[in-house]
């Protein structure tokens, strides 16, 4: 299959955060990525399935690598383990720290307006998709 014809993986939003994130997973530090349950349902798209290749964007929007999927789970956000946090490569040293640079974004402007949900908050009980990755090709 062509670059051209593999679906999106895109990380965060466009800026910085996406940028950071594309550049871990460029190295390898990056392996696992974790979205709300809900974000899929309001965009109507289906959950990943493992085995799954997918193009990763830059902000510019250049696909610059390709990464496969060897896991995909829906657990509820209470259950990340510190391994999934970890392998997120964003250099959280807890789950708590994890969770906590999470919830920013999700409770950020922009995801509220994805969701249009302005009030939207995560709790305990929120469902995530985590996923695991590996890195197949860079250009």
């Amino acid at each position: 299959m062509e670059l051209d014809d593999l679906p999106l993986a895109e990380f965060a939003f466009p800026g910085p955060l996406r940028d950071k994130l594309v550049a871990a997973i460029l190295s390898g530090a990056k392996t696992s990525t974790t979205g709300l349950l809900i974000g899929y349902e309001c965009a109507n798209e289906p959950l990943p399935e493992v085995g799954q290749l997918s193009a990763v964007v830059d902000s510019a929007g250049r696909r610059v690598a390709v990464i496969e999927l060897t896991e995909v789970r829906v657990i509820r956000l209470a259950d990340v383990d510190l391994e999934h946090a970890l392998a997120e490569g964003e250099g959280d040293e807890s789950v708590a720290q994890w969770r906590a640079g999470h919830e920013t974004f999700w409770h950020s402007a922009e995801v509220r307006a994805e969701l249009s949900d302005p009030g939207f908050t995560v709790n305990d009980d929120t469902l995530v998709v985590t996923e695991r990755f590996r890195l197949v090709h860079a250009v």
